[in-house]
């Protein structure tokens, strides 16, 4: 029990309320309805093994300079709680549970999970040479709704992409304010950030901005989709939830950050795949 909540704490299991939805959503598109049963399972287990993976990945990339700051050192790999060996244990474990979901899900899928495995591993470095470090770890995530459409329809579509560029500008917006928290330590260390580079202030212009193109995106995939009123309400609420956390934190006041990025950005991803449920059984 004790490795198991290291495991869980290792990879912020808490924090697959901000993909699996989009993924599902992307499912449920794709297949014009709920998907099967069996497709449903495999997504579930492909999307628990590709953020495991990518999340253990990044605190054993991340493990020298997660020492280096007081935010995180005492996360279990820079604490000493858990050894770099057994981060990598979890790791194998977790990209073989992948594969073996992209197998059983569909040709197209199984060929294509070594290019999400690239993504996702990728960002992990991205805040070494880039300040578009927030749009790599957004392209990460983006690959859910897309990957979830794949894996029932086993294609392609403008609907998918458009949903994960929403995911995309989305995820970019709340990292943006996320790493407001640490643009000196960035700073001092050499890390790119938008924060890092524009200060706070700047970072949360970029957020508005993506913000703004994310809403923008999941109001194209509402409509390429020819999702109704249920939908539109509920990215009506989305609305409501993003302008809610550009109001309640500022860049002189992070006190609020934390339930800024836990809940009201849970619920953004939550709302969308039930607003979207609702639409397809109305």
């Amino acid at each position: 029990m004790k490795k198991l909540l290291l495991i869980l704490e290792l990879v912020k299991f808490e924090h697959t309320l901000f993909a699996l939805p989009f993924a599902y959503m992307g499912a449920w598109l794709g297949a014009g309805g709920p998907p099967s049963l069996r497709s449903a399972g495999w997504i579930l287990l492909a999307m628990v093994g590709a953020r495991t993976a990518a999340m253990a990945f990044n605190r054993l990339a991340d493990a020298r300079i997660d020492a280096q700051n007081p935010r995180t050192s005492g996360r279990p790999l820079p604490s000493g709680r858990m050894s770099a060996a057994f981060g990598w244990g979890v790791w194998a474990v977790a990209v073989g549970l992948f594969f073996l979901a992209a197998y059983q899900l569909n040709t197209l899928t199984l060929v294509l999970s070594p290019v999400a495995l690239f993504i996702i591993h990728f960002y992990s470095y991205t805040k070494r040479f880039t300040t578009a470090s927030h749009l790599i770890l957004g392209l990460s995530l983006a690959v859910a709704p897309i990957g979830g459409w794949i894996a029932v329809a086993g294609v392609f579509s403008a609907t998918s992409l458009l949903l994960g560029g929403g995911v995309l500008f989305w995820v970019a917006g709340f990292d943006c304010l996320y790493a407001c928290q640490d643009e000196t330590f960035d700073r001092t260390h050499g890390l790119y950030s938008i924060p890092s580079r524009w200060g706070s202030s700047g970072a949360f212009w970029a957020a508005r901005l993506f913000h703004v193109l994310a809403f923008i995106f999941f109001a194209l995939t509402g409509w390429l989709a020819h999702l109704g009123v249920y939908y539109f309400g509920g990215l009506a609420l989305v609305f409501f939830f993003l302008l809610v956390e550009h109001l309640i934190i500022s860049p002189k006041d992070l006190s609020r950050l934390q339930m800024s990025f836990f809940t009201l950005n849970a619920a953004v991803s939550m709302v969308l795949f039930l607003a979207t449920f609702l639409d397809y059984w109305r």
